[in-house]
C-alpha cells in the first residue's frame, strides 16, 4: 500500500483556495519557535493563523517559559502576507502526566509520544472549533522525529470529533527541515537539545533527571 504524501494533499488544498479567492484561518499548534520558522513563513502567504502555544509536557518549568517566550519574540520580528495572532494555553504539567500514566518507562517516539501528541492537538481542535476557524494543524511534523503519519490520523480523528477540518501536511517535506534551522540561526533563536518532557530529558542528559517519576508528581 502506498503512504499518503500529505504534503502533496496541503499543496493542491492551497491551489484550490487560491483559484476560489479565499484566505483561509488556521489555528496552528506550535511546539517551539525553531520548529515554528519555517511552517509561519511558508502558510502565512495563504492563512490567516492563530498561533496556539499549548505544551504542558515540557519539563522544568523554566524552560517551558523560555520557549514560549521565544516563540512570542519570534512572531513579533516575523514578516508575514496575513496577521498572524498568538494564543497560550494553559502550563498544566499534571495533564501530560495523567495522559503518559503507565508508559513511563517506554522509549521516545512510541505510545507516550502519541498519547501526548493527541493532548495537544485535542486542545487545538477544541480551540479551533469554539473560535469557528477553518482549520487546525501543528508545526510537530518538521521534525524527523516526530511520526508525520500518526500526527495526521490523530488530527483527522478529532477533526471528526470536534467537526474542524484538519490540514494535512509533512513540514519535513520539501527541505522544510533544513529551512528552519537555517531561519533559526537567522533569528538567534534559542534551540533546545532535547524534546521537552521529563522523559526526553533522562533519555538525552541521564544525569540531570534522576527519577523522572519524581519530577512528575508521581510516586517514585
Amino acid at each position: 500500500m502506498n503512504r499518503r504524501n500529505y504534503q502533496r494533499e496541503l499543496e493542491q488544498l492551497i491551489v484550490r483556495q487560491q483559484k476560489e479567492g479565499r484566505v483561509p484561518t488556521l489555528l496552528l499548534h506550535s511546539c517551539c519557535a525553531p520548529c515554528s520558522s519555517y511552517v509561519l513563513e511558508y502558510l502565512s502567504e495563504y492563512f490567516r493563523i492563530t498561533v496556539l502555544y499549548y505544551n504542558p509536557n515540557i519539563y522544568p518549568e523554566t524552560e517551558y517559559r523560555l520557549r514560549a517566550e521565544e516563540q512570542k519574540r519570534f512572531l513579533s520580528a516575523l514578516p508575514t502576507r496575513h496577521p498572524v495572532d498568538f494564543t497560550e494555553g494553559p502550563y498544566r504539567p499534571e495533564d501530560f502526566y495523567r495522559c503518559a500514566r503507565g508508559m513511563e518507562q517506554l522509549p521516545e517516539g512510541g505510545e507516550r509520544c502519541f498519547a501526548c501528541y493527541r493532548l495537544r492537538l485535542s486542545m487545538a481542535a477544541r480551540l479551533a472549533d469554539e473560535r469557528g476557524l477553518d482549520y487546525f494543524a501543528t508545526t510537530l511534523t518538521i521534525s524527523p522525529l516526530k511520526n508525520a503519519d500518526k500526527l495526521n490520523e490523530i488530527g483527522e480523528q478529532l477533526a471528526e470529533e470536534y467537526r474542524v477540518h484538519w490540514l494535512p501536511n509533512d513540514f519535513k517535506k520539501k527541505n522544510g527541515y533544513r529551512h528552519s534551522t537555517e531561519l533559526s540561526r537567522e533569528y538567534g533563536m534559542y534551540r533546545q537539545d532535547y524534546c521537552g518532557c521529563v522523559f526526553s530529558l533522562r533519555e538525552r542528559h541521564p544525569e540531570s533527571v534522576r527519577r523522572p517519576a519524581e519530577a512528575a508528581g508521581g510516586p517514585g
